[in-house]
């Protein structure tokens, strides 16, 4: 079982994606840096494999966060954000959801996503 270690050296590197435990691990991580990407996915979905690597790279290149919602972990989020299909992308800046996309996007036009809303 995780601890969350919210500051410190023990605290989460931002430098690989970020497994979401709960509706307010979400909150938290959208509300605490300035751009976080979550992606909502499912272990047997093909696109969302195929687009793992592509997140990892984000995550260790760019100031966002990228989030990982397992969708059939979390059934009742994904339905909150209303996810219909894997992968779906949603864009939070500033606390607030400013995009969401549904099905894989390349990772040059998921960058740019990320560097239009990171002042």
């Amino acid at each position: 079982m995780a601890t969350e270690a919210p500051d410190g050296p023990t605290a989460q590197s931002t430098d690989e994606p970020v497994h979401v435990e709960s509706p307010s691990h979400l909150e938290s991580i959208a509300d605490e840096h300035d751009v976080v990407l979550v992606d909502f996915y499912a272990d047997w979905c093909g696109p969302c494999q195929m687009l793992e690597p592509v997140l990892e790279g984000l995550a260790s290149e760019t100031n966002a966060v990228i989030a990982e919602v397992d969708v059939d972990q979390h059934q009742p989020l994904a339905g909150e954000y209303g996810v219909r299909g894997v992968p779906t992308l949603v864009l939070f800046a500033d606390g607030e959801q400013v995009e969401q996309h549904t099905g894989v996007l390349p990772a040059d036009r998921l960058r740019d996503l990320i560097e239009k809303y990171d002042d």
